[in-house]
């Protein structure tokens, strides 16, 4: 399963976060939002389809973020879980550790803001659009 929508950069991201990123709804953000790489979304997680929300809420998904702008991308692969409600009016979330709240998108994220392509984060520096696809395999 495949959902796919779009933000754009702002410079104010600096992708130094170590353990998340996140991509908002929110249009401004300040410098110490260093986990933030998208603003302006047109979606929030609660928009994600039903389906693609009941698959990421269980134990045996893998979730995989494709984040793209004109220059550069980058693949980032987590976990779902069954404690994930996927129902925040705002921001998506994908964490390094297994932290589960209402923002959270995916767990045991493989990298965080700090780990994104830097020509991906440069793109984004400069307000460029952004792709992001969330891509739900099953792994049983």
């Amino acid at each position: 399963m495949k959902y796919v929508f779009y933000a754009k950069g702002h410079s104010n991201v600096t992708s130094t976060h170590r353990t998340t990123f996140e991509v908002t709804m929110d249009e401004e953000i300040g410098i110490q939002a260093d986990c933030i790489v998208g603003v302006a979304s047109d979606r929030s997680i609660k928009d994600i389809p039903k389906t693609i929300r009941k698959a990421i809420a269980t134990d045996d998904t893998v979730v995989e973020v494709v984040l793209e702008t004109e220059n550069a991308s980058d693949i980032i692969k987590g976990r779902g879980h069954h404690l994930l409600t996927l129902d925040h009016p705002t921001d998506m979330v994908c964490r390094k550790s297994g932290y589960v709240c209402n923002r959270t998108l995916m767990i045991h994220a493989d990298k965080a803001a700090k780990d994104l392509n830097t020509a991906l984060i440069n793109d984004l520096k400069d307000g460029k659009k952004l792709k992001v696809k969330i891509i739900v395999k099953n792994i049983n």
